[in-house]
């Protein structure tokens, strides 16, 4: 029977099924429809947060990641799918175990005396892997665990730009606090300075309740805004379990700069940008895992060949006398052909082939997805600039504006109503400028996570990469 069986495995052994393209042509644009960031010194993605100039950020955000929630759960993902790769790969190859076995015996007769039989012996299995089935598991298995060492990157990715997202946005609260500090005090002078001249007798009581109203809304807006910032200190302390004393003296010592200081560089051409998704290449090795699917649930249709066998020594002891011997047995060699399952194995091919569909679908709209993302970012980089040149002309205007204001209502020669107005204004003008100067990070960081956060694919195998 070995040569037969040895026979029928090298006759079929070239017949594999396949299943339906591994890959697909998600047909990425062949340029970019938004125009490229330029100005500010390009740098890599790869420890962008170590190139910003800025310690505390980059401390933030490694401190993000070690405690991260969302990225030990990737890491699980990751040895659960190791472990599945191993299991799959393990199927292909014979398993072999070892036993000893003692028995003793005796008979009621003399003639008949009690004997001891030992034994010790390895056993062995194997299915030929005639038609594919067990490879198209471990391929499938292999690669989703691909996939899953992308998602674990790009869970990275995801905490990285949210911790930045978070910090910018204190920094930001910070220049707000610092605006309304300004704009609560000198609404306080003014409301002091009226309080002084009406009771002199050269202001209406109407504009004496008008300063104490403006410095009343000034300090509601300085106290709203340091609750703000409070949530952000406490935000962050979440984020990245920093003790909320280290973290208050840390950022009381550091810059508090409101965009990042170094650019990203893109490459004009889209495939090559998209290629540093972990996100993209993970919904890629997912289309290549239901491809293999497919072709092991076609397998699964199709005669399934397996073969076993033991080799031991054993020995017999009876009546003081010991008698030992080898031996070994080749068998069963058992072939199985599927005659009838109501047409489970056929629904099975179908399901299998629904879910490649599915994930093709899926692939490509992971494609788009990101193309839409980049471009988004491009965009608001863009917009930023340019609104970031005339939100500072108009910063200009209404500070010299309101300084003409308050020194004529100061000289007697102005109203209260035309200080306030223009207070107003150039209250709104400060906060605008710094709304442009946030969203301009956020741009950044959008941009930075749409390309990937610094991942390639010769760092697949790395599990300890800063992205």
């Amino acid at each position: 029977m070995k040569p037969l069986a040895l026979a029928a495995a090298l006759a079929l052994g070239g017949c594999a099924l396949s299943g339906p393209p591994a890959a697909v042509d998600a047909q990425p644009p062949v340029q970019w429809h938004a125009p490229l960031p330029h100005g500010g010194t390009v740098a890599g993605l790869s420890g962008w947060w170590r190139s910003q100039g800025d310690p505390l950020l980059a401390d933030l955000v490694e401190a993000a990641q070690a405690v991260s929630p969302t990225v030990a759960s990737a890491r699980t993902r990751l040895a659960q799918a190791r472990e599945q790769r191993v299991a799959a790969g393990a199927v292909l190859a014979p398993a072999v175990d070892a036993a000893l076995t003692s028995t003793r015996s005796s008979q009621q007769s003399a003639a008949m005396p009690t004997n001891t039989t030992s034994q010790g012996y390895l056993q062995a299995s194997w299915e030929i892997d005639i038609f594919g089935a067990n490879r198209a598991a471990r391929d499938a298995a292999q690669a989703r665990y691909e996939g899953a060492q992308a998602g674990w990157h790009d869970a990275r990715v995801s905490v990285a730009a949210d911790t930045a997202n978070t910090y910018y946005q204190l920094r930001a609260c910070e220049r707000l606090l610092d605006v309304a500090r300004q704009d609560a005090a000198s609404r306080a002078d003014t409301a002091r300075l009226t309080e002084l001249t009406s009771r002199a007798g050269f202001e209406a009581p109407a504009s004496l309740a008008l300063a104490r109203a403006s410095a009343a809304d000034g300090a509601n807006r300085e106290i709203a805004q340091r609750a703000q910032c409070e949530v952000d200190v406490k935000t962050l302390v979440a984020l990245t379990a920093i003790p909320e004393p280290d973290l208050r003296g840390r950022l009381a010592a550091g810059p508090a700069e409101l965009s990042p200081a170094r650019g990203i560089g893109i490459d004009t051409l889209p495939a090559q940008t998209l290629a540093q998704r972990p996100d993209v290449f993970n919904a890629e090795r997912e289309l290549a895992a239901a491809s293999f699917e497919v072709a092991g649930a076609r397998a699964q249709r199709y005669p399934r060949l397996s073969l076993a066998g033991a080799i031991g020594r054993g020995q017999i002891r009876a009546a003081g006398d010991s008698v030992t011997a080898n031996t070994w047995t080749i068998g069963p060699v058992q072939v199985t052909l599927p005659v009838f399952d109501a047409g489970r194995r056929r629904a099975s091919v179908d399901a299998a082939q629904e879910r490649y569909e599915a994930a093709a679908t899926s692939y490509r709209g992971s494609v788009r997805q990101a193309v839409s993302e980049v471009e988004q970012a491009l965009v608001n980089l863009q917009g930023t600039d340019l609104r970031a040149v005339q939100a500072q002309a108009a910063l200009e205007g209404y500070r010299a504006s309101f300084t003409a204001a308050e020194d004529l209502y100061r000289n007697g020669m102005g109203s209260l109503l035309q200080l306030e107005d223009s207070r107003r204004t150039r209250l709104a003008a400060e906060n605008a400028m710094i709304a442009v100067q946030r969203e301009r990070s956020a741009a950044w960081i959008a941009l930075y996570r749409a390309a990937g956060g610094g991942w390639t694919r010769d760092r697949l195998n790395s599990t300890a990469g800063n992205p």
